[in-house]
């Protein structure tokens, strides 16, 4: 099975690709979508950040955490951040991890792995087979961000700057989609993506099932040519 990431800078655009690659068929596994998971109320990774930042990071009258004041105070203190990643990434993997496994034993042919952090975690771009980066301007970026999270422009700079360039990522990349020009071209180059991988991965189960094959018709003539 291939694993294939998919990343980007924050408001990059990873979303709407992802969305594209799961329309079409493309198992999905979100490390997002996975972070909200993990630190729900009396999760363990909820316990240490409570225990940790206090009662006030919960939202009024709730048990569930206050993201947008969560997000406020860690992108603002380095320290912070590295505490709130130590309390949430192992869960967040061994998820993942697991995710893949049910991908696997389903017999899937390729997953994609979606994670704004792939780059910056390091915990599996050495196991993936390709990683593809979502690329567009560092003032598109800026204004997308501002304007999907409702931030100023300070705050949506502390946001992109937590995490590496996005230069430094396309520069890292196997595939670089580019985000830069309209909705319609992205959409285009995320079904090229989907169809590419599809080819590959069809090319890879015949060469292993004609490989099994050989193997057996081999074994075959071995065992015949030993008792005649």
């Amino acid at each position: 099975m291939y694993l294939i990431g998919l990343t980007g800078g924050i408001a990059s655009g990873k979303s709407s690709v992802s969305a594209v690659l799961e329309e079409l068929g493309s198992p999905i596994i979100d490390a997002d979508l996975i972070a909200r998971e993990v630190v729900q109320s009396g999760k363990p990774s909820w316990q240490l950040i409570v225990e940790y930042f206090g009662r006030e990071i919960l939202l009024p009258g709730s048990e569930q955490l206050d993201r947008a004041r969560l997000g406020k105070i860690v992108f603002g203190d380095e320290e912070k951040r590295r505490k709130l990643n130590s309390f949430t990434h192992p869960y967040i993997q061994r998820a993942i991890l697991w995710q893949v496994l049910k991908n696997f034993l389903k017999g899937e042919s390729f997953v994609i792995l979606v994670s704004p952090l792939l780059y910056e975690s390091g915990a599996y771009t050495k196991k993936l087979n390709k990683i593809v980066v979502v690329s567009c301007t560092e003032e598109q970026q800026l204004e997308r961000l501002m304007a999907r999270d409702s931030l100023n422009q300070d705050e949506a700079l502390q946001r992109v700057n937590a995490q590496m360039p996005l230069s430094e990522k396309v520069r890292k990349a196997d595939i670089v989609l580019d985000n830069s020009c309209d909705k319609g071209l992205l959409r285009q180059q995320a079904c090229n993506l989907y169809y590419d991988l599809l080819r590959t991965t069809v090319r890879q189960r015949y060469a292993r099932k004609l490989f099994a094959v050989l193997l057996c018709v081999t074994l075959v003539y071995w065992v015949i040519s030993l008792v005649l």
